[in-house]
């Protein structure tokens, strides 16, 4: 077995209102303002209608839980986490949002509502989003 290791330089400049976004605790969508169709993660360009016309908006606050796994087995840049859940939940915004789930599995239920918090990561230096129960 080798280790590979892949750097990638992308641009973020299109995209730059999500990661301000993050960094004021909001997670931001994009809705083509002709077509109006809804993004998440957010796209410049509406792979629908082709325009390049669209709103930022910010994801709504609670959601519903349609499925989670608990991952036991983990990439290497995650090794050092404890198992943790990865759920998808719905948002009344039109789409599907997959993310952490911050809470103990087994109290989770499809349906349940699910709360997103937008910070930084406990133990980590980075701003990321996941949910909790609401």
């Amino acid at each position: 077995m080798r280790e590979m290791r892949l750097r990638f330089t992308l641009s973020v400049n299109k995209l730059e209102k999500f990661v301000e976004g993050l960094q004021q605790g909001k997670l931001l969508y994009t809705q083509c303002r002709k077509c109006g169709a809804k993004y998440f993660p957010p796209q410049i360009d509406c792979p629908r209608c082709k325009a390049s016309d669209v709103e930022w908006r910010e994801v709504s606050g609670v959601g519903e839980l349609i499925t989670w796994t608990v991952i036991n087995v983990k990439p290497g840049s995650f090794s050092h986490h404890k198992d943790y859940i990865v759920g998808i939940v719905k948002m009344p915004d039109g789409f599907n949002i997959t993310a952490w789930v911050d809470t103990d599995p087994k109290i989770l239920k499809p349906g349940m509502k699910m709360r997103l918090v937008v910070d930084r990561r406990p133990g980590e230096n980075y701003i990321t989003y996941w949910f909790k129960p609401a």
